[in-house]
């Protein structure tokens, strides 16, 4: 709750301290501005409309409607919650609703519906909702500033203190007196970590100085706002584009603001989504999805956080769960995890090394935001990162509770034709390290067809070249019915690919495998480097 309340507190300042047009704001103005009730819309992962709507009631308190147009919802704020929206984990990009028509009447013609929507724009209650896009780009100019005045001090206290930790431009060479976990140091000690470091810093200190300049331009010189509009258009019963309907309300929303029409260095993105007949009008208050919070070094089969949070909440997490990934990737599950559900503790693994160490820099780039943000060393995350074999783990039976990961869906890694020896071998792991009875498994494919013939069904479908196999994998396979059952599917959008997230329970019976490594030794392990 640390990160909300702090966006809570900068939005505050946003609204005491500055103001777009440099007037005075009185305090029944701000009241009023604080108190003002708008509703907004959040595009979501298709299929986890349901858990972000879940997520809005938990931690806004305000009641969601999930749309007819798959991967959205909506609901109703104050103005002064607006920090603590942009900090759900379930939500792809955010808009403010302008109006929404939920039974829009069409013309017949196509020049008679085009008409409707140049008139449209002179009718729209434009008033509140920029107000609150004044409002969400002044907290985000906020934001960054504060941004700068950490690392600027965080810079001041290392370089001027003798006693203190010192950190050079080149990376984090040493922590002197400092108990920081030794497999954060191990991170540091890595050259390729040691240079995204120097890269994230550098960076992060070149943009907050170029952002600092133009903000001064912008406040000395008058500036017309420059625009574009984003039509999206889902059925088959319209007689017009989108482009068309885009271009059409586009040129009377510039009539009407006098705003200059700019596709790619623009202001505000005015938004017209077309579901069949509901039409909804909005502005955007993201620049980009906000997915991209976590991930700096990407994979062929990266994750999407958004997508990542939403399996996790399906699993329901407890305090000091052990959380595995046996299929990691670029780690964005159990790093996602980690940053939510820090009462826990979760095991990135891979069998590839340049995955694990993609994972690794991952770690290694969020602790370093971490400090840059706090302004000192961070004390790290509840998460590790390790090589090894997912047909043969080096876990104990029955240690851990909760597995979730992305399979290989047989396109951009391996192949359909390797997954049916795949799948059965790793369903076989899971169920020998979960615990019986209480353990859970997520898992997301969209190989379903041998995902549910091989692993639900126990049944192997007759291919001649699976023939010479066809023993083996009976054997493999006899008692998975009676380690796994199914508790959900919740269907998904992966680029364009119809996918399945499998919610698995385990049941009590026993595994007959040899194990490793339990529970007890895991969390001795974790405390052990902790201190």
């Amino acid at each position: 709750m640390s990160d909300i309340e702090e966006a809570t507190n900068q939005l505050a300042d946003v609204n005491l301290h500055e103001n777009q047009r440099s007037v005075q704001v009185t305090e029944s103005d701000l009241r009023s501005e604080s108190e003002l009730l708008v509703t907004i819309g959040a595009t979501v992962p298709t299929g986890f409309e349901q858990t972000a709507a879940d997520e809005v009631r938990e931690k806004l308190g305000s009641s969601c409607k999930i749309s007819r147009d798959r991967g959205k919802i909506y609901f109703v704020i104050s103005v002064e919650s607006l920090a603590q929206v942009h900090c759900l984990r379930s939500v792809d990009n955010l808009f403010v609703v302008v109006q929404e028509f939920q039974d829009y009447q069409f013309k017949k013609t196509k020049e008679d519906i085009l008409k409707d929507f140049e008139e449209l724009a002179g009718k729209l209650p434009w008033s509140d909702p920029l107000k609150v896009w004044k409002i969400n780009t002044s907290f985000k100019k906020k934001k960054t500033k504060r941004k700068k005045i950490n690392q600027n001090s965080s810079k001041g206290k290392i370089n001027n203190g003798k006693d203190n930790n010192k950190i050079d431009e080149t990376g984090i060479k040493e922590f002197h007196d400092s108990a920081l976990d030794s497999h954060i140091l191990d991170y540091y000690e890595n050259p390729a970590i040691k240079e995204e470091i120097s890269t994230l810093v550098g960076d992060d200190l070149a943009s907050c100085k170029d952002e600092t300049d133009e903000s001064t331009r912008q406040e000395t010189e008058p500036q017309v706002l420059k625009f574009r509009v984003t039509c999206n258009r889902a059925g088959d019963k319209h007689c017009f584009t989108s482009n068309e309907a885009a271009r059409d309300f586009g040129g009377a929303v510039q009539d009407y603001f006098k705003w200059k029409a700019d596709m790619t260095n623009f202001d505000v993105e005015v938004l017209l989504n077309i579901h069949d007949n509901e039409v909804i009008v909005g502005i955007a208050l993201t620049e980009e999805s906000l997915h991209r919070r976590n991930i700096t070094h990407f994979g062929p089969t990266t994750l999407r956080s958004t997508l990542a949070y939403g399996m996790l909440r399906l699993c329901d997490p407890l305090p000091y769960d052990i959380i595995v990934d046996p299929m990691c990737g670029t780690g964005a599950i159990p790093i996602e995890g980690a940053t939510e559900w820090s009462d826990c503790f979760h095991i990135a693994g891979d069998n590839n090394p340049l995955a694990v160490n993609r994972a690794a820099n991952n770690i290694s780039s969020l602790l370093t935001k971490s400090q840059i943000k706090e302004g000192k060393p961070s004390w790290g995350l509840p998460i590790d990162a390790v090589q090894w074999d997912i047909c043969n783990l080096p876990l104990r039976t029955g240690s851990v509770d909760i597995i979730v990961t992305d399979l290989p869906f047989g396109k951009r890694m391996g192949s359909k034709k390797r997954n049916w020896n795949l799948y059965p071998a790793c369903l076989r792991e899971m169920g020998r390290v979960c615990t019986p009875g209480t353990g859970r498994a997520v898992l997301l494919t969209q190989d379903t067809k041998c995902f549910t013939k091989v692993l639900i069904l126990g049944y192997i479908s007759w291919e001649k070249d699976l023939f010479l196999m066809l023993s083996v994998r009976t054997q493999a396979l006899s008692g998975m019915r009676h380690v796994w059952r199914k508790v959900d599917t919740v269907w998904v959008n992966i680029g364009g690919l119809r996918a399945a997230v499998y919610v698995l329970g385990r049941t009590p019976q026993p595994s007959t495998l040899q194990n490793t490594m339990g529970k007890e030794e895991l969390l001795s392990n974790a405390k052990h480097e902790d201190a």
